[in-house]
């Protein structure tokens, strides 16, 4: 089934993303908005804090000058807890456990990261490649169509699937999320 998807919609573009805490942090800024609206704001973090908004400018940054920038309380407190973190030495993002489990279970020590932005983290800014997304919505719909199941998955039931495919999980992922609304398959 793999190989007939690759056939039918070829490989997936490269999808690398910077390493290190401006990624995070751009991930908390992209979380339940729109892909403009994010840009909007962190460009307007930027032009406050300068660029990759540096942890210690966001941490001497007040509540208000950060709201202008779009950020709300929540996300202004997921933001601080990354920025503690890392100029705490608490997270070295530079030094994360090669065990990929270990490394999600220090990103998610990060308030807003939760498991799903950890692995795409590492699947996008570490290139990981046994990283599955198996509570992505559109991985599992992909996979649904790419398989031709009953039901779409569960994540459960992906990641129970995706043992076959190990250490290449990250691979059926990014081709997974090519495929996924593709109108070749």
């Amino acid at each position: 089934m793999i190989a007939q998807a690759v056939a039918r919609v070829g490989y997936p573009p490269p999808r690398i993303r910077p390493h290190g805490y401006p990624t995070l942090l751009r991930t908390i800024v992209g979380q339940q908005v729109s892909v403009a609206a994010a840009a909007s704001v962190w460009n307007r973090l930027e032009a406050l804090l300068g660029e990759g908004a540096p942890p210690a400018e966001l941490l001497a940054a007040d509540f208000d000058a950060l709201r202008g920038c779009g950020l709300s309380r929540q996300k202004q407190g997921y933001a601080r807890s990354l920025a503690e973190l890392v100029t705490s030495g608490a997270l070295d993002l530079n030094a994360l456990p090669e065990d990929d489990e270990e490394a999600i279970h220090q990103l998610t020590r990060i308030k807003g990261i939760g498991r799903w932005s950890a692995e795409i983290y590492l699947l996008f800014a570490e290139g990981r490649p046994d990283i599955l997304a198996a509570g992505d919505l559109a991985i599992q719909a992909g996979l649904h169509r790419m398989f031709d199941l009953p039901a779409r998955p569960s994540e459960k039931e992906v990641r129970a699937m995706a043992e076959a495919w190990r250490p290449h999980r990250g691979a059926v992922t990014l081709l997974t999320w090519h495929c996924y609304n593709n109108p070749a398959l």
